[in-house]
C-alpha cells in the first residue's frame, strides 16, 4: 500500500482545509443528523493518516461524536490518537487495518457513516465496487473529500508543465496496493458508480489553490511530480530543468499552484 510521510500530510493540511467543499459537507452532515436522530454519531474514516478528516469535520458536527480512524501505517496512527483532543465532546480511537485485504472488517458494526480524504484515487475499480457494495448493504452514508481529478497547473506556466501533468496522471494509475489505481479517473467513476447503486450523490469541486507563501508545500509537490515523471520515463534533462525553474520560483515566492479535486457525498435513503 502506498504511504505518505507525516511531513507531507502536515504541509498539505492547510491547503486541504481551504479546499474542502462546504456544500457537500453540509449535505452529508444533514443526512447524518437525520439518520442518527440525536444519538452520538459514530464515524469511521478510511485511510486516516494523522486524522485530517476528523479535524475538518468535528467542528461542523459539533457536540458529542465518536470516531474510528483507520490506516495501515502505525506511525501515522500514533499521531492520529491526539486528533480529537481539541474537541471537548469528541472521542476517537485508532485501528490499524489492511483496507486492501478486508474492508468489511474495518467497519465496526455500530458505524453510522464513513468518510475519507485524498484516498479514492489510490484504489482500484474492483475495490471501489467492494466499498459501494458494503455501504449499500449497511445503508451507510459516505463522504469522500479531496479526490484528485487529473487537473493541475501553475502560474506562471512552464512549457514542460503539461508533460509533467500527463506523466503524473499515468503514474497515478499504477498499483498503490489495491490493484491498478483509478488515479485521475477516480472522482468521476466513483460519482457514477454510487449513483448507479442508488445513492443520492452531492458533488462539488475542492481544488487545491496553493499560495505563493506556501513554499514548503509547493516544494514537496514539485519534487513529487518530478519523481513521478522520472519513474514514468520522461527525459531526465527536461525534468531537471523544469524542476530547477519551479523550485527557484517557489523559493522567491513567485509561484501559485492549482490541483483539481472533487468532494462528494453518497447518501442512502433514510
Amino acid at each position: 500500500m502506498s504511504g505518505f510521510s507525516s511531513e507531507w500530510l502536515a504541509s498539505r493540511e492547510p491547503v486541504d482545509q481551504r479546499a474542502r467543499n462546504v456544500r457537500v459537507r453540509d449535505g452529508f452532515l444533514d443526512h447524518l443528523r437525520a439518520s442518527t436522530k440525536g444519538r452520538v454519531p459514530h464515524l469511521v474514516d478510511l485511510g486516516s493518516g494523522t486524522g485530517s478528516s476528523l479535524r475538518a469535520l468535528a467542528p461542523a458536527i459539533g457536540g458529542p461524536q465518536h470516531w474510528t480512524l483507520t490506516d495501515h501505517d502505525p506511525a501515522l496512527l500514533a499521531l492520529a490518537k491526539s486528533a480529537a483532543e481539541p474537541f471537548a465532546d469528541c472521542r476517537a480511537e485508532v485501528r490499524q487495518a489492511d483496507l486492501a485485504a478486508d474492508l468489511a472488517a474495518a467497519l465496526p458494526d455500530d458505524a453510522d457513516a464513513v468518510t475519507t480524504s485524498a484516498f479514492l484515487d489510490l484504489v482500484s475499480e474492483r475495490w471501489l465496487g467492494d466499498l459501494i457494495a458494503v455501504l449499500a448493504k449497511r445503508r451507510l452514508p459516505f463522504l469522500a473529500m479531496l479526490t484528485y481529478d487529473g487537473r493541475a497547473g501553475a502560474a506562471p506556466a512552464h512549457p514542460f508543465d503539461e508533460t509533467v501533468r500527463q506523466a503524473m496522471n499515468r503514474h497515478q494509475k499504477t498499483d498503490k496496493g489495491f490493484g491498478p489505481a483509478l488515479g485521475p479517473d477516480a472522482a468521476a467513476r466513483a460519482v457514477s458508480a454510487f449513483a448507479e447503486a442508488g445513492f443520492l450523490v452531492i458533488a462539488g469541486a475542492s481544488d487545491w489553490r496553493a499560495l505563493a507563501a506556501e513554499t514548503a508545500f509547493q516544494t514537496m509537490l514539485v519534487e513529487g511530480w518530478a519523481q513521478a515523471a522520472r519513474e514514468i520515463g520522461e527525459d531526465e534533462a527536461s525534468i531537471a530543468a523544469w524542476q530547477e525553474d519551479r523550485l527557484s520560483r517557489i523559493n522567491a515566492q513567485g509561484l501559485t499552484t492549482l490541483v483539481g479535486h472533487l468532494d462528494f457525498a453518497a447518501l442512502p435513503a433514510i
